[in-house]
């Protein structure tokens, strides 16, 4: 749930009880129901414009790239050659746009079920929806679980850029989906989702980390820093068939040069291994 009232948005969420988020709004660029969910682009004081799905903040043009660097490079940089990666999600596109930038990706799919997010991006976000640019991209619209059905051992990995789970979003958290993630999967591959945050969500989190391993060798929860969302924390879950893997020592390193070329503002290889260091507490309640 949302409000928008004299010129201030103010976020209401399950995830976050007793808790909200405001800010102040110049301008509402764009609202809208479309078949999936209620679209809203805002322009704020503080935060740049900001995309709103469900009454629920997704992104905002001050803090979006660290949420888009780390579900995208802590995978990647995990793989020893991951050559085709396939985004389910992402219909900002943000994920696409960091995804690209890898040296060893050569093709990108893209699953997005709702294209009217898609074209609002293009419209009003080009900062992120510049991913679909991309000539590495195939963009699909349609539902992912369905796409990965008819496409077995194809990924090197796969990437899920999901909204929280309130909905519809709450199939991607589930024991089924992390199945069909893994038959998608080739050899040696990794997927890496959304987890939600400790600080208001450890059964989530914890949940979700449990069916993870239970489908992969290796498994793993890290997590990032961004402002807008819920504890200004987010966190992933990083699952791998290969059972040699280590998740905080990143196969592919980048240089100080490599990260102003590839314009990474977040992600670092120094940022990639800290973000499985987890509070003591955290690690308790996730047994680690």
């Amino acid at each position: 749930m949302d409000t928008l009232k004299k010129n201030w948005f103010t976020e209401v969420c399950e995830m976050w009880p007793g808790g909200t988020f405001s800010f102040e709004v110049k301008e509402v660029l764009h609202r809208e129901k479309s078949k999936y969910q209620d679209i809203l682009v805002l322009d704020t004081t503080s935060f740049g414009r900001v995309l709103v799905l469900d009454g629920i903040i997704q992104c905002t043009q001050k803090d979006e790239f660290s949420y888009q660097e780390m579900i995208a490079f802590l995978p990647l940089c995990c793989h020893k050659n991951p050559e085709k990666v396939l985004i389910v999600g992402g219909g900002d596109g943000g994920v696409a746009r960091e995804v690209a930038k890898h040296p060893l990706v050569k093709e990108i799919v893209q699953v997005e079920i709702d294209d009217r997010v898609i074209e609002v991006s293009k419209k009003y976000l080009p900062f992120m929806a510049v991913g679909f640019e991309s000539p590495k991209l195939k963009l699909h619209v349609g539902d992912g679980f369905e796409f990965m059905k008819n496409h077995s051992q194809e990924f090197d990995v796969i990437i899920t850029d999901s909204s929280d789970p309130v909905g519809p979003a709450v199939s991607l958290f589930q024991e089924n989906y992390f199945a069909l993630m893994k038959s998608a999967l080739k050899p040696n591959g990794i997927v890496c989702s959304q987890a939600g945050t400790f600080w208001y969500s450890m059964e989530l989190v914890s949940n979700t980390l449990k069916i993870c391993k239970n489908q992969f060798p290796k498994a793993a929860y890290a997590t990032t820093s961004v402002p807008t969302y819920p504890s200004g924390q987010i966190g992933f879950v990083i699952g791998s068939l290969d059972s040699e893997v280590i998740f905080d020592n990143p196969t592919l390193s980048f240089s100080r040069q490599d990260e102003l070329s590839m314009n990474l503002r977040y992600y670092s290889t120094d940022i990639h291994k800290a973000a499985f260091a987890l509070p003591t507490f955290v690690k308790n309640e996730l047994n680690l």
